[in-house]
């Protein structure tokens, strides 16, 4: 999970792109999009087939 933890003389916007970029990282926003609809597993296997 993304934390980030401000110092009382931080800026928020640093906080900000630290907090994006853990979230990048920890590919949440990817995931939370693929999951966002449900898809058949018959059509994963062809999308990774394609990618292939």
């Amino acid at each position: 999970m993304a934390e980030v933890q401000i110092k009382s003389n931080a800026e928020f916007e640093k906080a900000l792109r630290s907090f994006k970029t853990q979230c990048k990282r920890e590919r949440i926003i990817k995931n939370f999009r693929e999951r966002q609809y449900y898809t058949k597993p018959s059509q994963k296997r062809r999308v990774r087939k394609k990618k292939r």
